[in-house]
């Protein structure tokens, strides 16, 4: 290997200093710039696991197939740092015959007093001490985290042998006297069943792509109490892009956790609230209005009617408007008093009772448009709600239906319950002057929203409506055809 005979094609100054180079291992190679000739020592050779002559001696061979492609830019700036005075010395990887791309250090020299410029330089292999000095560059790392994060419980997972390294403080937010060394799948099963996978879909497309993740869930220690926990993982990439390891904390936060579900919670009562006193207002103004406008008729007639069992039927009516009237008051009167969560103010009600209480109000109507009335609660009889909710519910839609009859034909309305598991719908259908929801059907719940030409027309009835189903958490679709008619699903519960 050390032979002047190797070194030929190197002048005769320069053989004997590069034979002690490649006793040695330190590769030295020579190129002319104005030839673009390259020639290499055989200690390049060895410097790289090869014998002289195994690999092609070429510029192009050099920047193709041994130096990384990361690395081309900064060796190249070196051979242009040393053609203006500087001598740098740089780092770069060059791939080996037996351990792939290692770390070299580069030094390069220019001879300018030449007829033919050259570039003399030197490769010395620093794999072990690059590798030392990146690994304490990941322990001052590792200690920054810590220090920053600050008595979070630390977890690492070396992606190639999925081993998982915990930090004493995670044993104690999994409540183990004593740590135990635990493979990834096992950790995972601490946490509750509706987050195990999510967990491991976030770990996987931490490897995969890269991705960070931050995710709260509830974790099942092991003396058996449920506690939200932060599972927080960062991916450690190396200098090919790949994942080798996931970094991250784990930290109890249950404390907090419950505090926010907790002022949640009040957010939502008081909202809530809220919306049942604009639709007692609602209500007021609106429900009340009709039955005192019925009253007053049935007063007038009454007045004006002097055959005495005509009399006598009227006073029936008005009896029953004013029982109509007395329970909406109570009703109203319960919406007041409610200070709860909604749930805790409702009560079973019956659909065939709430609705024959509506009719009763609104009989003169009824009779003035010959509507046909067709009910059928019998898949769901009764359903645990508001009672004034339910009543108010029936009351603008039946009402909404008579008014907008359709003038050609008798008011037809269907009204019916169903069941499905849990859920309680109400469909009320009608055959009157339909909606045109393309042009209407983003305001169709709008307040003071009118879609026909109807004198007593005031846009409250649906807005009111939406707001009494959607406060108990409960949804409505509409489905109308101009001329055709209307059909509401509301589901109540």
């Amino acid at each position: 290997m050390g032979s002047t005979e190797e070194h030929i094609f190197f002048s005769e100054k320069t053989a004997h200093i590069i034979e002690l180079f490649d006793n040695i291992d330190i590769g030295v190679w020579e190129y002319n710039l104005n030839t673009r000739d390259i020639k290499w020592s055989s200690g390049f050779y060895s410097a790289l696991g090869y014998t002289s002559g195994e690999i092609e001696c070429s510029y192009n061979y050099f920047f193709e197939n041994l130096l990384y492609y990361r690395d081309r830019q900064t060796f190249l700036e070196s051979t242009r740092a040393i053609r203006g005075g500087s001598s740098p010395i740089t780092q770069i990887r060059l791939l080996t015959k037996l351990n792939g791309y290692q770390w070299f250090e580069s030094k390069i020299h220019y001879i300018k007093n030449l007829r033919s410029p050259l570039l003399y330089g030197t490769f010395v292999n620093i794999n072990k001490l690059k590798l030392a000095e990146l690994t304490a560059a990941e322990k001052d790392f590792k200690s920054e985290e810590i220090g920053r994060i600050a008595k979070i419980g630390i977890w690492e997972i070396d992606v190639k042998s999925m081993e998982l390294i915990l930090s004493k403080e995670i044993y104690e937010v999994f409540e183990l006297d004593t740590p135990v060394q635990m493979s990834v799948d096992e950790a995972i099963s601490f946490f509750e069943p509706k987050y195990q996978q999510q967990l491991r879909d976030a770990l996987q497309n931490a490897i995969d792509l890269g991705k960070p993740y931050d995710l709260d869930a509830q974790f099942r220690t092991a003396k058996n109490n449920v506690v939200w926990v932060k599972a927080k993982g960062v991916p450690v990439i190396n200098d090919h892009g790949s994942c080798i390891a996931i970094r991250g904390i784990f930290q109890d936060i249950d404390s907090v956790k419950k505090s926010g579900i907790t002022l949640q919670s009040s957010v939502n009562l008081l909202d809530d609230q809220n919306k049942r006193l604009q639709n007692f207002a609602y209500i007021v103004s609106h429900n009340l209005r009709s039955h005192a406008g019925n009253l007053k008729s049935m007063v007038t007639l009454f007045e004006d009617t002097q055959l005495e069992q005509d009399r006598l039927e009227i006073f029936s009516h008005i009896s029953t408007i004013s029982q109509s009237l007395s329970a909406t008051m109570e009703h109203l009167d319960e919406i007041v008093k409610m200070q709860a969560e909604i749930s805790k103010g409702t009560s079973l009600v019956n659909f065939e009772r709430t609705f024959g209480n509506v009719v009763s109000a609104l009989e003169t109507n009824i009779s003035a448009t010959n509507a046909k009335i067709n009910t059928n609660f019998a898949d769901a009889p009764e359903v645990n709600y508001i009672p004034a909710y339910l009543e108010s519910i029936f009351f603008n839609l039946l009402t909404n239906a008579l008014k907008y009859k359709h003038p050609n034909r008798n008011a037809v309305l269907n009204i019916t319950t169903q069941s499905s598991g849990k859920e309680i719908y109400l469909i009320f259908e009608d055959n009157g002057l339909g909606i045109d929801l393309n042009r209407h059907g983003s305001e169709l719940f709008g307040m003071y929203k009118t879609f026909h030409r109807n004198n007593d027309s005031k846009g409250i009835g649906l807005f009111m409506t939406r707001n009494q189903v959607e406060a108990l958490g409960g949804s409505i679709v509409v489905d109308s055809t101009v001329n055709v008619g209307t059909k509401f699903t509301i589901k109540l519960v």
